[in-house]
């Protein structure tokens, strides 16, 4: 019963790894005007949201952890709560982040309906 099913994974990954080759390749035409305009402005557009991404949660991690600092310096008893929800919302924030970078890897290595 092993080797039967040991037999039939390998033969399912190597048809899997054997299907993604292409054997019969032509050469890619050169990028077409349109299509290099298309790519320019989408990677000054991924920049730029990168860029306000990263600047907006670098702005609320930094509010976040200065009134967190003024809780636990007016409170110390209180630390270990502060530090609880601080770990949390600093995630939240760092999330935003995130997925402003998946959107711009989404944007960059997508094609585009007419290209």
């Amino acid at each position: 019963m092993k080797r039967i099913l040991s037999l039939i994974l390998l033969s399912l990954f190597l048809s899997c790894l054997l299907d993604t080759i292409d054997f019969a390749a032509e050469e890619a035409a050169p990028p077409s005007e349109g299509m290099m305009k298309y790519y320019t402005m989408a990677v000054l557009a991924c920049g730029l949201a990168i860029g306000i991404a990263a600047f907006g949660t670098g702005i609320g991690q930094g509010i976040g952890l200065s009134k967190a600092a003024e809780g636990v310096a007016r409170n110390p008893g209180a630390s270990g709560k502060i530090t609880t929800t601080l770990i949390i919302g600093l995630a939240m924030i760092e999330s935003l982040c995130i997925y402003a970078l998946v959107v711009v890897l989404i944007i960059l290595f997508v094609k585009p309906f007419g290209f």
